[in-house]
């Protein structure tokens, strides 16, 4: 059976609901419909392809905050069936030079402030192209300015690699796990239906864009979908609590690990924000302590708890908002497009009630 192709959802908004907004940038106040969208993203590509030789298998590495900019990357790349790779820049210039020293990328886009570990990976690691990012003159906006939108974006399959996302390396070395792009559009579909994603969602997005967290929770499915995504270069509670009262805004997606809750409950402007317009406000990362689920439900508002992993793009369970109460303290049910076993050490289902571990198969599961 021939692998589905891969279709470019941005350019696929530009065309069926050109006005609607794609992207907010909290920090600047930049805003751009898809049709705008698509045009810098067409654009970015045309750049990298022309300027920078970057050719369908050549990897592309960021080292930026939060941005919608990163997004772009994302989907240039993807035109080129070029590979995304965004790093973490909160680690150690010799933890950047393993990880850069292994992607091997052709062009590292980086903020301002990030200039002289840039120009150390540049020397140690022999990247052939930087590009500076930061302002309405930063060169990453000229790029963009001055080149023509790309004519012919490359035709790609669910198979082809989307992003090597490094995983924390906790054993050992970092680890690039391998993306897919058909793992990307599984997640969006997993994720997507149970919470109630569609055009009509606006999400904010908080968690960091080089972790799966911030890509896939849930801003790629929101693309997927034509929603409008917000994004906060860090993570502010007495912002994000602004924003999710703001009706002008009508934010109905919010999705954060127990810290990010913690930290908005604690805040004084918690008691009089209103939910009401909140539709989905998502959970993982790490166990969410029963106490803060009964914090936020007392609000009216179901923290919706699941798992899952780079490696597995990353939804693996979920629940829904209806179970998030009565299944308080669980991780959730297996996503629709996969497969889920907790066995024992000989590879045979435990019995309910034991303790296993987690195997999970599919089309979600990284080829390596």
């Amino acid at each position: 059976m021939p692998v589905p192709r891969h279709y470019d959802w941005i350019s696929h908004y530009a065309r069926r609901r050109p006005d609607g907004v794609a992207a907010v940038d909290l920090a600047t106040g930049r805003r751009y419909t898809y049709v705008s969208f698509d045009e810098r993203i067409a654009r970015l590509a045309r750049h990298l392809r022309e300027e920078c030789g970057v050719s369908r298998g050549e990897r592309v590495a960021t080292l930026l905050h939060n941005a919608t900019d990163v997004f772009e990357i994302q989907f240039a790349c993807g035109r080129l069936g070029a590979i995304f790779v965004p790093l973490n820049w909160r680690l150690a210039v010799p933890e950047l030079e393993f990880i850069v020293g292994d992607a091997a990328p052709r062009v590292l886009f980086y903020d301002s402030e990030f200039a002289e570990t840039a120009a150390v990976l540049r020397r140690s690691c022999e990247v052939p192209h930087l590009i500076a990012h930061g302002g309405a003159d930063a060169p990453y906006e000229r790029a963009i300015g001055a080149a023509p939108p790309l004519a012919a974006p490359e035709t790609l399959t669910h198979d082809d690699l989307s992003t090597i996302m490094y995983t924390s390396g906790t054993t050992g070395r970092p680890k690039g796990a391998m993306i897919t792009h058909g793992m990307t559009f599984w997640n969006a579909i997993n994720i997507g239906a149970p919470h109630l994603v569609n055009h009509r969602t606006v999400a904010l997005t908080v968690l960091p864009l080089f972790h799966t967290g911030g890509l896939n929770c849930y801003a790629n499915p929101v693309f997927h979908a034509g929603g409008t995504v917000l994004v906060m270069r860090s993570f502010d509670p007495a912002e994000s609590l602004r924003l999710i009262g703001d009706p002008a805004i009508g934010l109905t997606h919010f999705f954060g690990v127990p810290a990010n809750y913690q930290f908005m409950a604690q805040h004084p402007a918690f008691a009089e924000t209103d939910f009401t317009r909140l539709i989905t406000a998502g959970v993982g990362g790490a166990p969410t302590p029963v106490a803060l689920l009964r914090t936020y439900e007392a609000r009216g508002i179901a923290l919706v708890q699941g798992y899952g992993m780079t490696e597995t793009s990353p939804a693996v369970m979920a629940l829904t908002a209806e179970e998030a109460s009565s299944h308080a303290g669980s991780a959730g049910k297996p996503v629709l497009h996969g497969e889920v076993r907790i066995v024992r050490e000989d590879g045979k289902d435990v019995a309910p009630g034991e303790i296993g571990e987690l195997w999970v198969r599919g089309a979600l599961v990284t080829p390596g």
